[in-house]
């Protein structure tokens, strides 16, 4: 497998492979939640990097998603000082390139769960890395949907090795926590990050079925409570819930840390954050 890898799938194509699958995740998600929303449609902006690369945002503002964002974006140069003591392989090169997804929804009805998605493959000198995850952020939590969620990302876990779900649905857990507020910020999924088993085949392999989980997993949720009616009680809940939302992607979130730190676009990085949010 390693001689495989090395003949036919050399660091110029695991970049090129990857950067394509993100496209075309992108693409079937946009699709999904344009046929979902009915009358919403996504709007595509362009965007490049200063220091080499850029991106593609897709913003849709419909009639059940208030806002969601699905953004691609494949950048590269050099790290900063202060970044390159964060990543590893940066102290000895700090040359990076990165590819990935980011998603990030946010739904008018409060019966439906606000929702985060991203997978991305990064290198840094010699050292590559795939990383992302799910993570499912109701206002009401339901238990049916949310053990539907962590089933849809458990098998896609089972499926590549029997210790990943436990590992990072962990992690997820222990990644999206506020601090500050000493609470989780929703229910759970999974989180990964620096995952390189020497294997590129196989880790790109899980990093797909992590996106393909995501659509077996959020677009039936939707489905299921979209037509629900709710109160002003209910969505003046929701947008307290958002605020906390928010103040993790400003204060904890290594993707926000990573854009800024990396002079990505900020429209881009700020996607995540709420179009409406309040604080008591």
């Amino acid at each position: 497998m390693e001689t495989l890898k090395k003949q036919k799938f050399g660091i110029k194509t695991q970049k090129q492979t990857a950067a394509e699958w993100f496209k075309t995740l992108r693409n079937n998600i946009c699709a999904e939640f344009e046929n979902i929303d009915g009358e919403g449609k996504f709007e595509r902006k362009t965007w490049l990097r200063d220091g080499g690369g850029g991106g593609e945002m897709s913003v849709m503002r419909g009639k059940v998603f208030e806002k969601v964002g699905v953004n691609i974006s494949t950048v590269y140069g050099t790290l900063s000082e202060q970044f390159q003591k964060e990543l590893p392989g940066a102290d000895k090169d700090p040359n990076f390139w990165a590819s990935g997804v980011s998603l990030v929804a946010h739904m008018q009805s409060p019966h439906v769960p606000a929702v985060h998605f991203n997978t991305r493959f990064i290198c840094v000198g010699e050292k590559t890395w795939f990383g992302g995850g799910a993570d499912l952020n109701p206002m009401y939590p339901v238990k049916e949907d949310t053990e539907f969620f962590h089933g849809k990302f458990k098998n896609a876990c089972d499926k590549h090795d029997s210790a990943y779900y436990e590992k990072f649905s962990k992690w997820c857990d222990d990644y999206f926590f506020n601090k500050h507020r000493n609470e989780t910020r929703g229910v759970g999924g999974i989180f990964y990050d620096y995952l390189d088993t020497g294997n590129w085949i196989f880790d790109f392999a899980f990093t797909q079925d992590v996106g393909r989980a995501f659509l077996e997993a959020f677009p039936p949720i939707v489905r299921k409570n979209m037509n629900k009616t709710w109160t002003e009680a209910e969505r003046e809940h929701q947008l307290k819930k958002r605020g906390h939302y928010a103040e993790f992607n400003l204060v904890y979130d290594r993707g926000t840390r990573f854009g800024f730190m990396t002079g990505g676009n900020t429209e881009a990085i700020l996607m995540s954050l709420p179009p409406v949010a309040k604080w008591p």
